[in-house]
C-alpha cells in the first residue's frame, strides 16, 4: 500500500512502536487480537485497527503539500477537511481558511473567491452543486481534491445502480457532508431517499410491501428523498449504498430487511428484477477497525476509551460497540481528564459535552484499559492518554520496558 507522507508530529513512540510490531508479526491483518501494553498495575488493550486510513493519509498529504506549494497564495479548505479538531486546527495555524462549517453554514462567501486562490476539497467529497459554483468562479477544484477514494467507490455503485433502472437507497446521516456528497451525485443518476437507521429502514419497507402509502412516506422522509420522488414508482426498483462509516452491520440489516420487503410484495422469484445485488460500499478501514473493536471488547476491559472529534461518525459506531459492554468515554485527547477523580467526554445520547466523576477504576489489580481510535484520529492523541494515565501509578514500569515485547517482535 501507498506511503504517505504524514508530519512526523501526528505519529507517537509508544502507538507506532505496537503497529509496527503488529504489522511485522501479522503482515496480512488476519489477528484481529488486540495488543497490551502492560506497566503492571495498569494495563492498556489497544485494537488491532485504528486510527489514519487510507483516505485520511491521502487528504493530510495533500493539504500540507498545498500549503507548501503555494506559500504566495490564499488557501481555503471548502469545510473540515477531515473530522478531528487537532489536525483541522493545525491546518488553521498555518494558514489555511474554512469556507464552510462542517454542517454546511458559509463562513466565507464563495464570491470572494478569486482564480488565483487555492481550495482544497475535503476526505468526504463535496456536491455537484457546488463544485459548479466553484467552477463557475474559475477555481481550480482539482489540483487539490483529496476525496476519499472509498467516497467515489459509492459514487460509482450508485451510478451504475442508476444505469440499471434502480432507485438509490442511501444508508447514511443526511446531513452529515458525506452523505450529502453522495446525495448530491446519486440524485443525477436515479431516484434517491436516505435511511438512517433500522427504524427508518423498517418504515420504508412498511412503503413498499403498500402498507403505508405515498403520503406517510413523504411525511416521514421529509427532506430526504429527491426531487420527484414517487414511492409508488420508485420504490419497485431499489439498490442499497451506504455512507462508508456506518455500522456494517447496521448497513447489512437494513439491506436485508429491504430485500425481504420486495420478495413479500413481488415473490421470491423476482427478487433480482427489483433488487440490486450491491456489494457492501463500507470502507475497508471501517470495516476493519469495526471488526478489531469487537475483538477488543471481546478480551474484556474494565473502561474504554475512544478518541476522535465528536462529529466524527466512524469514532462514534466505535463508541457505540464499547458502550453496550463496559463504561465507554468518548474524549478528543487526553486534556480532557487530569486525575482518576473527574473526566469530560461526549454523550453520544445527549449530543453534548458531560463530566463524570470517579471514573477510573481502583482495582485492587491491574486495571484493564480498552483504548482504541477513529479514523481521523492521529496515533499521538493515543500516546498523550497512555503516558498521563501511567503517570498515576508510581510503581508503574517504565515505558520502554512495557515496550519491550513489541521491540522483540518487530526484531522476529
Amino acid at each position: 500500500m501507498k506511503q504517505f507522507d504524514v508530519p512526523v508530529f501526528y505519529r507517537s513512540p509508544i502507538i507506532s512502536k505496537v503497529k509496527d510490531a503488529r504489522k511485522s508479526l501479522d503482515p496480512r491483518k488476519k489477528d484481529l487480537s488486540p495488543s497490551v501494553i502492560d506497566f503492571g498495575p495498569v494495563r492498556f488493550k489497544i485494537a488491532r485497527h485504528f486510527g489514519f486510513c487510507y483516505g485520511v493519509e491521502n487528504a493530510i498529504e495533500i493539504a500540507y503539500r498545498a500549503l507548501d506549494e503555494n506559500p504566495d497564495r490564499r488557501v481555503f479548505l471548502l469545510s473540515e477537511m477531515i473530522h478531528n479538531p487537532h489536525v483541522n486546527n493545525d491546518l488553521q495555524e498555518r494558514g489555511i481558511q474554512f469556507l464552510r462549517t462542517t454542517s454546511g453554514e458559509q463562513l466565507i462567501p464563495f464570491e470572494e473567491l478569486t482564480e488565483d486562490d487555492v481550495v482544497i476539497i475535503p476526505a468526504f467529497g463535496t456536491t455537484l452543486e457546488v463544485e459548479q459554483t466553484l467552477a463557475d468562479l474559475g477555481v481550480d477544484t482539482e489540483s487539490y481534491d483529496t476525496t476519499c477514494p472509498f467516497v467515489e467507490k459509492v459514487w460509482r455503485k450508485s451510478k451504475q445502480i442508476g444505469d440499471d433502472d434502480y432507485s438509490i437507497v442511501v444508508h447514511g446521516k443526511r446531513y452529515h457532508e458525506e452523505t450529502r456528497a453522495t446525495f448530491s451525485h446519486a440524485k443525477e443518476q436515479g431516484p434517491v431517499v436516505v435511511v438512517r437507521d433500522k427504524s427508518e429502514a423498517e418504515d420504508l419497507a412498511r412503503v413498499i410491501r403498500g402498507e403505508e402509502d405515498a403520503s406517510f412516506f413523504y411525511e416521514r422522509f421529509d427532506d430526504r428523498y429527491s426531487d420527484g420522488f414517487d414511492p409508488t414508482s420508485d420504490l419497485k426498483r431499489l439498490g442499497v449504498v451506504n455512507q462508508t462509516t456506518m455500522l456494517a452491520t447496521e448497513t447489512k440489516a437494513i439491506a436485508n430487511l429491504l430485500r425481504e420487503a420486495v420478495m413479500d410484495r413481488y415473490g421470491v422469484d423476482n427478487v433480482t428484477e427489483h433488487f440490486a445485488d450491491t456489494s457492501d460500499t463500507l470502507c475497508y478501514a471501517t470495516n476493519e477497525n469495526q471488526d478489531a473493536t469487537l475483538e477488543l471488547i471481546e478480551d474484556g476491559g474494565d473502561l474504554g476509551i475512544v478518541v476522535g472529534g465528536y462529529n466524527s461518525s466512524n469514532t462514534s459506531h466505535l463508541v457505540e460497540l464499547c458502550e453496550e459492554h463496559m463504561p465507554t468515554y468518548f474524549i478528543r485527547g487526553a486534556s480532557e481528564f487530569d486525575s482518576p477523580a473527574e473526566i469530560r467526554h461526549f454523550d453520544l445520547h445527549k449530543h453534548d459535552e458531560t463530566t463524570t466523576e470517579n471514573w477510573f477504576p481502583t482495582n485492587d489489580g491491574p486495571v484493564d484499559v480498552v483504548l482504541t481510535s477513529g479514523a481521523s484520529c492521529p496515533d499521538a492523541l493515543l500516546d498523550e492518554v497512555v503516558r498521563k494515565i501511567v503517570a498515576w501509578f508510581p510503581n508503574a514500569r517504565p515505558i520502554d520496558e512495557a515496550l519491550a515485547p513489541f521491540d522483540e517482535a518487530e526484531d522476529e
